[in-house]
């Protein structure tokens, strides 16, 4: 063959061997891009990348508490470590959220409060300040939990949440769903809780708290968290004067 059959030959290998590399190229490249189109810091709506990394995460920072009255009378539910500074931070300086309902009948030292990781022995927590009306309490602990971050910005309906915490006094337990709706400082979510979430983190697809584990709505398909809005009434320093409307908190 003379070199230049030669040389249409390999042209024509090449032509023909393009269009299979270019396809391969792309069938290759489309879960890379849609694996970077779902990226959680960019989209509320999808799961996240690692559910296993974000359990963890929840796991080392969110305690299951115990407010105990007497022998018989008590109640139970959880708390996560923020970071946030309180009149007792010199000696307890762990500081968590709950809600009040789950501590109210240990206020005024009727009671002892404790709290503790799963498979812990329980530790005492002291109860720093509460808010009746938005169902929300802070605890301080000589115990060391990482802070768990909080969101900028409200979550949308339809976004991804997770519901951590001690569901009917199983700790550790863990819930997936998605956000259905706001109403004033409530977030209307879809995953399942029991008795012991209260006190819990809501968590976004980065591990962000977004609200505050609070009930579940009689007869209806869907449970109640507070949102951070309803931190600036008693708990956190906002900068603006809280009022009641559905604004959402600047933490800064």
């Amino acid at each position: 063959m003379r070199d230049t059959d030669s040389n249409k030959f390999v042209a024509a290998l090449a032509i023909i061997a393009t269009p299979f590399a270019l396809g391969a190229f792309m069938l290759a490249w489309s879960p890379a891009a849609q694996y970077g189109a779902q990226d959680p810091k960019h989209d509320g709506y999808v799961q996240p990348r690692s559910i296993s990394d974000l359990v963890d995460k929840a796991a080392e920072s969110t305690v299951t508490v115990w407010c105990d009255v007497s022998k018989t009378n008590g109640s139970q539910g959880t708390a996560w470590a923020i970071k946030l500074e309180t009149v007792v931070s010199d000696v307890y300086p762990t500081t968590l959220i709950t809600n009040h309902h789950v501590i109210e009948g240990c206020i005024g030292g009727n009671g002892k409060v404790t709290i503790g990781l799963p498979g812990q022995n329980p530790r005492k927590a002291v109860i720093v300040k509460w808010d009746v009306k938005n169902d929300l309490a802070v605890l301080a602990s000589k115990s060391k939990y990482p802070a768990l971050s909080l969101s900028e910005s409200a979550p949308n309906p339809g976004y991804w949440v997770m519901a951590f915490g001690s569901a009917d006094s199983y700790e550790g337990s863990v819930a997936f769903g998605n956000v259905l709706n706001h109403y004033g400082n409530d977030i209307l979510f879809t995953n399942n809780i029991s008795h012991g979430n209260s006190g819990g983190p809501l968590l976004d697809n980065e591990g962000n708290v977004v609200g505050v584990t609070t009930s579940s709505a009689i007869d209806e398909q869907y449970n109640v968290a507070v949102s951070l809005d309803a931190f600036c009434a008693k708990i956190l320093e906002c900068q603006y004067e809280y009022k009641g409307e559905k604004t959402w908190w600047d933490y800064s």
